[in-house]
């Protein structure tokens, strides 16, 4: 007899995680929501990982791949997972009990959800609260917003729950990039499904040196690929003027990374990006932002 296939599969990409990963793992078990699968993918893990992951038995599935990167990982996890429904959560991260249970009445409730998400604390590496990172409000298109910022969707992939079909028809995570990959899946099942968020912190994200975030030129690199990659998805009226008005927007958010770094003359030249692609849409920030780099200011 075929086992029956669970409802939730939640997918955890590991590498070199036997630090942190018991607490993730140990917040899935925990779920008030029981009717689910936890797949693990360690990504050619050095460490401890593979005893940790070993130590729960018949809890977890265990999945085990040469390193390929978070996105590896994670597609690893969608192509062997049964769930009709599929939850991702980093290895540092966690979730509180009812996060499923919670997201997954949601989902049942509204079969015309491709996906949501749902409210996070972000912490530091001794628990101290640096943000309560809350649900967007939108007006329109739910596409054309996030096009106006990667962080539109709270707990970026620790938070959401979506429908396994359309994550695979959607192309899941592009394992080419290396900082952007979450926004860009998120674009493009906004081009194809709704979205919504529930305004509850029901995940953990910890924000840590090193995190794949803080590396600015990948990150820079991938966000604009990510940036012209999906332009096409916008309407044709919005490809133009809107299109460039965003990505000069993300360059203004190069140019306060990069000037807190020390980088003063890199920041003014991303300042200057921003003007040559949007003077008229962005033109007045841009100017703000040469003031306060000519003048010394804190950003």
């Amino acid at each position: 007899m075929t086992e029956r296939a669970p409802t939730v599969s939640v997918v955890v990409p590991a590498y070199n995680v036997a630090w942190c990963v018991r607490k993730a793992v140990d917040s899935v078990l925990a779920q008030d929501w029981r009717d689910f699968e936890l797949v693990v993918v360690d990504d050619g893990s050095t460490d401890d990982t593979a005893e940790v992951l070993a130590s729960y038995g018949d809890a977890v599935r265990v999945l085990r791949q040469r390193n390929g990167g978070m996105s590896s990982a994670r597609n690893a996890g969608i192509r062997a997972a049964r769930g009709e429904l599929i939850a991702f959560l980093d290895a540092d991260d966690w979730w509180l009990p009812a996060k499923l249970s919670r997201q997954v009445a949601l989902m049942q409730g509204r079969p015309g959800l491709g996906f949501c998400s749902c409210a996070a604390r972000v912490v530091d590496m001794d628990g101290a609260q640096l943000n309560l990172w809350r649900c967007p409000q939108w007006q329109g298109p739910l596409l054309v917003y996030l096009f106006q910022g990667g962080a539109s969707v709270p707990g970026s992939s620790s938070a959401v729950l979506a429908r396994r079909e359309l994550v695979l028809a959607a192309g899941c995570f592009d394992e080419s990039l290396r900082g952007a990959e979450d926004p860009d899946l998120w674009i493009r099942l906004a081009a194809v499904a709704d979205y919504a968020c529930i305004d509850e912190p029901l995940v953990g994200i910890l924000r840590r040196p090193g995190s794949v975030s803080r590396n600015l030129e990948a990150m820079r690199d991938s966000t604009l690929r990510m940036m012209r990659k999906n332009r096409h998805l916008l309407p044709r009226d919005l490809q133009g003027g809107y299109w460039r008005a965003c990505v000069a927007g993300l360059c203004g958010d190069f140019a306060k990374w990069r000037y807190r770094e020390g980088q003063r003359g890199a920041a003014l030249r991303e300042v200057m990006h921003m003007l040559a692609l949007s003077p008229v849409g962005q033109g007045r920030l841009a100017l703000g932002l040469l003031r306060d780099i000519a003048l010394g200011r804190p950003m």
